[in-house]
C-alpha cells in the first residue's frame, strides 16, 4: 500500500498556492450550501444515485454493464424506503437508462435540501480476484488505491462538452485536482462517515459480503453536495462470480436491503441523537422509550448485545439494570419505533420517562390524554 503527502503530489510553490487558497474556496462553499437541517424540517429526503447510464456504460463485465447492475439496486433500495417510511421522499437522479452529467447530479440533491444522498456504483479491477464492497465519503485519498477509483469513476466527465470550463478547470489525470475538490466537503464528513460505516456493517454482517472497508477519495459527484453523501461500490464487477451475484434478482435485493437497513440506523441515530438534545433541556416532559433488556449485573455499552444500537440508555432501580433505547414525545411514534427494535428484540415494551426515571405507562398516558 502506497501512501502520499500533499508535498509527493504537487511542486512546493503550487503547494504554498494551493494552501493559501483553500481557506477562501472552503468559505464560498459553504455560505453557498443549501443544506437543511432535520429538526427544522420535520420530515427526509433521500437522493438515490445509480452511477453512469446512457452513453456512459460504467464499468463492463463480461456479460453486465455498471450501469444496468447499480439502476437496478437503486430502484429496489428507494422502494423498500418508500414501503418503509412515510416521512421520507425518495428522489432518483435517474430510473431510466439515461446519461445524467456529474454536476446535475448534484444540483437534483441540493435543490431537493436533501438529507442524504447516495451514489451507487460498481468496481473494476485487474486482478479478477478480487471481491467485495466499500463505501467512500469525499476526502484526500492517502491511499493510491482510492486515488485510483475516484479517477476511474470521474472519468465520466469525458462524456461531457466543455467539462474543463463546467467543473472549474478540473483535470481528470491530475493529483492537484483531486486535491482541492478533498479538502471542500469536510462540512457533512462525519455524518457521512457515520452512515458508511452502518452501509459497511450490513453489508459484512446482515448481506454477508466482503467487508472492504470505508474510505475518503476525491469524487466530483460528491463534491458539490451540500449534504451528507456517499458514494457505494456494491462489488467488483471484473470478479465473475460477484458480477453474477450482482445481476441476479437475489443479488440486488440483498444489496439494496443492506443499504436500506443501514439508511434506518443512520435515519433512527440521527432522530434520536435530536430528541435526546432537546429532552436534555426539558427533563420534567414526559418521554417514552423502548425497554430491550433488564439484567442483575450492568451490561457494559461496547457489548455485542448493544452492536447495532445507538444512544442506549441504563436505568438502575433497586435491583436490576434496566436498558433502552428511542426517544419520543409522542406515544403513536414510538409505537412505530418499537415494531423496528422488535425485530431485532421481540420482548422489547414501550416504558415512560421523567427526570431520568421510569414512571408507570399508564401514569403517563393519563397525565399526556388529560
Amino acid at each position: 500500500m502506497t501512501f502520499y503527502r500533499l508535498s509527493d503530489l504537487l511542486p512546493e510553490k503550487r503547494l504554498i498556492q494551493l494552501i493559501l487558497v483553500l481557506p477562501v474556496i472552503y468559505l464560498l462553499f459553504i455560505s453557498s450550501s443549501g443544506y437543511q437541517d432535520y429538526n427544522e424540517k420535520n420530515s427526509w429526503t433521500v437522493v438515490i444515485d445509480p452511477g453512469h447510464g446512457g452513453k456512459d456504460p460504467g464499468a463492463l463485465g463480461r456479460i453486465s454493464k455498471e450501469k444496468d447492475i447499480v439502476l437496478g439496486v437503486g430502484l429496489k433500495l428507494g422502494n423498500y424506503i418508500e414501503r418503509n417510511f412515510d416521512d421520507v421522499e425518495v428522489i432518483y437522479t435517474r430510473k431510466t437508462d439515461e446519461f445524467i452529467e456529474l454536476d446535475r447530479r448534484a444540483e437534483i440533491a441540493n435543490k431537493a435540501k436533501a438529507d442524504l444522498f447516495i451514489s451507487l456504483h460498481a468496481n473494476s479491477w485487474e486482478n479478477r480476484n478480487i471481491a467485495g464492497s466499500e463505501t467512500y465519503a469525499m476526502g484526500l485519498h492517502t491511499d493510491a488505491r482510492n486515488l485510483e477509483v475516484a479517477m476511474k469513476e470521474n472519468a465520466v466527465i469525458t462524456f461531457e462538452e466543455n467539462y474543463t470550463t463546467k467543473y472549474e478547470g478540473y483535470d481528470p489525470e491530475s493529483p492537484e485536482s483531486f486535491i482541492v475538490f478533498s479538502l471542500m466537503q469536510n462540512t457533512f464528513l462525519e455524518q457521512s462517515l457515520q452512515f458508511a460505516s452502518y452501509v459497511q456493517t450490513q453489508f459484512r454482517d446482515r448481506a454477508k459480503r466482503i467487508d472492504r472497508g470505508i474510505k475518503q477519495a476525491g469524487f466530483i459527484v460528491l463534491w458539490r453536495t451540500t449534504m451528507p453523501s456517499v458514494l457505494i461500490e456494491i462489488g467488483y464487477i471484473s470478479n465473475s462470480n460477484e458480477e453474477k451475484y450482482m445481476i441476479s434478482d437475489t443479488g440486488q435485493d440483498y444489496i439494496a436491503s443492506a443499504v436500506f437497513r443501514a439508511f434506518r440506523e443512520y435515519k433512527n441515530a440521527i432522530e434520536r441523537k435530536s430528541d435526546f438534545s432537546q429532552a436534555a433541556l426539558d427533563t420534567t416532559r414526559i418521554h417514552f422509550m423502548v425497554q430491550i433488556s433488564a439484567s442483575k449485573r450492568p451490561i457494559p455499552a461496547e457489548s455485542e448485545y448493544f452492536k447495532d444500537l445507538d444512544d442506549v440508555k441504563e436505568f438502575k432501580t433497586d435491583k436490576l439494570y434496566k436498558y433502552a433505547v428511542g426517544n419520543e414525545y409522542s406515544y403513536d411514534e414510538i409505537m412505530k419505533y418499537i415494531q423496528i427494535i422488535k425485530t431485532s428484540f421481540p420482548d422489547a415494551f414501550i416504558i415512560a420517562v421523567r427526570n431520568e426515571k421510569i414512571i408507570p405507562l399508564r401514569e403517563a398516558l393519563n397525565e399526556i390524554n388529560e
